[in-house]
């Protein structure tokens, strides 16, 4: 065995105020979701939304202290990765690569190149599979690495998504337990699974398995857990003209709160590290909603981060990928590319609050459609149509 390395793939997230425009800018350039009829109006759009948007978002990150803890622990968790692949015999070095902000895909993609990686194990950081996740990131390597000789000679090997794995779940387990120890009625605590959204018909055109993942993961955290609580799973950081895997949280909330449930512990089942979603979307908007809606008790289950069952788990992850046959960026599943994207309810114009928001790129496709109708002088249904 040669070299080895580990690619661990986020979304990354502006570390001061002053990243927020830029990150906001390299989020909606992503040619991926928004879909252009002319692709040189991605970046002037994707200039126009960060401006629009980038003081609403500066000030959500101020709440949680002027910029997203991302980056931080995603290095901590690599850290913590290749010394638990140490213990176990693999002398593996771990780099990170964003996808919108700092340390990029590239960035990493050099350094491996710099070390002289033989094999490499690329491992998205989200549990589930969707193809504006790992499936935006997976596409942007398989175009770097069509017109780069130097990385062909790497032989890598992909793991698309992991939500089923028995350590990841018992690590879940574990901090929804403690969580509930620490309640005075542990058994009357709803459990509440808040996963981030994806629009419909990401499912039902594009073949996205994100729904299906999520709903088998809600289930084995649940059946590995073995506590009698009830439980709900709803989706979060909805935005934008089209209709979203439901149902929403912030709809579900106070529906609970109708039923008379009065203890609520809210578990972010689809992010593995603490940022603006859980920080501010959750403990800040959702517990504010909460509270209004008449909930009496809202706890919170921390992101994983480097909670060593999880560390040992993605080390074991890394091993089994080494000596299992390679997996290509060919073999996963990729979005097809007529699917539409068109008003189907009523919504509000501009960004969710959580600005690091993965789908956060149709929030203004409304807009895009009066671009191009000034342009070209065909309607916005015309323009749909090309999506």
């Amino acid at each position: 065995m040669g070299r080895v390395g580990v690619l661990l793939l986020n979304l990354g997230g502006p570390e001061q105020l002053e990243d927020v425009r830029p990150f906001l800018y390299n989020l909606f350039s992503d040619p991926e979701i928004i879909r252009l009829p002319f692709t040189w109006l991605q970046k002037p759009l994707a200039w126009m939304i960060a401006s629009m948007r980038h003081t609403k978002s500066q000030e959500n990150y101020k709440e949680i202290g002027g910029g997203s803890p991302l980056r931080r622990i995603t290095e901590e968790q690599a850290v913590a990765l290749e010394e638990k692949l140490g213990e176990k015999g693999n002398n593996a070095q771990v780099y990170v690569g964003m996808r919108y902000w700092h340390p990029f895909t590239e960035e990493a993609l050099a350094k491996i190149k710099r070390d002289r990686i033989d094999e490499l194990v690329i491992l998205p950081l989200y549990p589930q599979f969707s193809i504006s996740t790992s499936g935006s990131s997976f596409r942007l390597l398989e175009r770097i690495w069509e017109d780069d000789p130097e990385l062909q000679k790497i032989d890598y090997t992909v793991v698309p998504s992991w939500y089923q794995r028995s350590g990841y779940l018992q690590a879940m387990a574990q901090l929804i337990a403690q969580e509930l120890d620490h309640c005075p009625n542990p058994d009357q605590v709803h459990i509440f699974f808040s996963a981030h959204g994806v629009p419909l018909k990401y499912v039902e055109e594009a073949g996205d398995p994100y729904q299906a993942e999520i709903e088998r993961c809600t289930e084995l955290i649940m059946k590995t857990l073995n506590r009698p609580n009830p439980h709900t799973l709803a989706y979060q950081s909805r935005v934008g003209p089209v209709e979203w895997l439901k149902p929403y949280t912030e709809e579900a909330i106070p529906e609970l709160a109708q039923q008379g449930v009065e203890d609520l512990l809210v578990v972010p089942i689809s992010f593995v590290s603490e940022h603006i979603e859980t920080l501010q979307e959750i403990d800040m908007e959702y517990r504010e909603l909460a509270e209004e809606s008449g909930i009496k008790n809202f706890y919170r289950v921390p992101a994983l981060n480097t909670h060593p069952v999880f560390i040992n788990d993605l080390a074991d992850m890394v091993v089994e990928a080494l000596e299992s046959p390679s997996v290509h960026f060919s073999e996963v599943v990729r979005p097809s590319k007529r699917v539409k994207m068109y008003p189907q309810e009523r919504w509000e114009w501009g960004m969710t609050t959580a600005a690091e928001v993965w789908n956060g790129r149709l929030a203004m496709i409304g807009i895009v459609a009066v671009i191009v109708e000034l342009i070209t002088g065909q309607g916005p249904l015309h323009f749909i149509g090309l999506l």
